[in-house]
């Protein structure tokens, strides 16, 4: 069976849904991996994929550019021919999803978080809205990554509730991200991992670390993630390096892999203004890791107020400054049992092999074929507590 997976960049395929695509080729199928060649493709080739190029750009809404990127995939998804296809990110989802109708091909889709999109209400909003109604007219099934998403659509009437279900994100590997590492560091250490975007909450983020500055508390403040130089709503790296020569943060630049830095934090933050699933939060919980973050969709699916961190108000600085403080204040013992809820969550929620199996159940629907899915029963022993000496 040929299964095809489009996403805006092979680097977001390689590092989100390896665990699926090594799935789906464990059992003999062909995995045809399409987007742009960001640096990936060759990383995607080693683990036994195919890899077709299609440009495609990730902001903007020139109508000329997505409907060549509609030809494009069609004459990707006939080339390959695709028994299937996985849509993820917003263009995929319309423009791969009218191609897939187009050729005959069964899609499901993955809305992966609502971005900028829902944020505003403008022109470009309410195109946006109006080509996912019509684009998700065709999809057999369509994943969101919570409830809020999801009733937002439904409310909106941009989809019909039967083809509809709820999955936390891409999940996680628990096995790869874990940790044995609950120590408290000499000086608190707090961690904000995102793209450096204003969305992300950075910017109150900064002035929660101002407000906490003022009243004495010695703790270090890291930033961990990438610029997105095409985004109106990035953060320039000017700003960060005065944030970083003031001396109210510590910039870590971009990584591969961010378990070493997740590990050796005390509690990890998003400040964000609104979420899919993010990953950053999965994988902190997945390491036992306490959290701060706001009280919106994709977060609080994570996040447990008082169970394993806290929440705070979304775009208040006070609020979160109030609840970063409460995080330090915390005994030890405390601040390890909210890390042994975080890593409970993980194991008995996030795991990324109820994911997968939910894709190959939809698969199995669309194709009327049966598709090998494992029931995967929880470790219980992976939610003892690590490292609580």
């Amino acid at each position: 069976m040929n299964i095809g997976i489009t996403i805006n960049s092979a680097w977001n395929i390689y590092n989100f849904r390896k665990g699926i695509i090594l799935d789906l080729l464990k059992n003999n199928h062909k995995v045809i991996a399409i987007g742009p060649d960001d640096g990936y493709a060759d990383k995607l080739k080693e683990l036994g994929c195919d890899f077709w190029e299609v440009k495609m750009e990730n902001k903007g809404s020139n109508p000329l550019h997505d409907l060549k990127l509609s030809y494009d995939l069609y004459k990707v998804y006939s080339k390959a021919r695709l028994d299937v296809v996985l849509h993820y990110t917003i263009k995929p989802n319309i423009y791969g999803t009218i191609a897939a109708y187009l050729k005959g091909i069964p899609s499901i889709n993955n809305v992966t978080g609502l971005g900028t999109v829902f944020l505003h209400n403008n022109l470009t909003s309410f195109v946006a809205k109006t080509l996912y109604k019509v684009a998700f007219m065709f999809p057999q099934k369509i994943f969101f990554q919570n409830h809020d998403d999801r009733d937002l659509f439904l409310g909106k009437k941009l989809v019909k509730k039967s083809v509809t279900d709820v999955i936390p994100g891409s999940g996680v590997n628990i096995d790869y991200f874990s940790s044995k590492n609950r120590g408290k560091n000499k000086e608190f250490t707090f961690l904000l991992i995102a793209r450096i975007l204003y969305d992300k909450g950075i910017v109150e983020y900064i002035n929660a670390i101002k407000i906490l500055r003022k009243k004495g508390i010695n703790a270090k403040f890291q930033l961990l993630g990438a610029f997105d130089h095409n985004s109106s709503l990035g953060i320039n790296k000017v700003m960060v390096d005065h944030w970083e020569g003031e001396g109210y943060i510590e910039y870590l630049g971009k990584t591969a892999d961010v378990r070493p830095y997740i590990d050796k934090a005390d509690c990890v933050v998003l400040p964000s203004y609104r979420e899919g699933t993010p990953r950053s939060l999965l994988e902190a919980a997945s390491h036992g890791k306490p959290m701060v973050a706001t009280d919106v969709p994709g977060c609080r699916e994570i996040v447990k107020d008082n169970y394993n961190g806290y929440l705070c108000e979304v775009k208040n600085a006070e609020d979160l400054a109030d609840k970063m403080l409460k995080m330090i204040n915390l005994e030890e013992s405390e601040r390890i049992k909210l890390g042994n809820n975080s890593r409970h969550l993980a194991v008995t929620k996030f795991d990324e092999r109820f994911i997968i199996n939910k894709y190959k159940s939809a698969i199995s629907y669309c194709l009327g074929k049966e598709i090998a899915t494992e029931y995967h029963k929880p470790d219980l022993s992976a939610l003892l507590p690590q490292g609580s000496n």
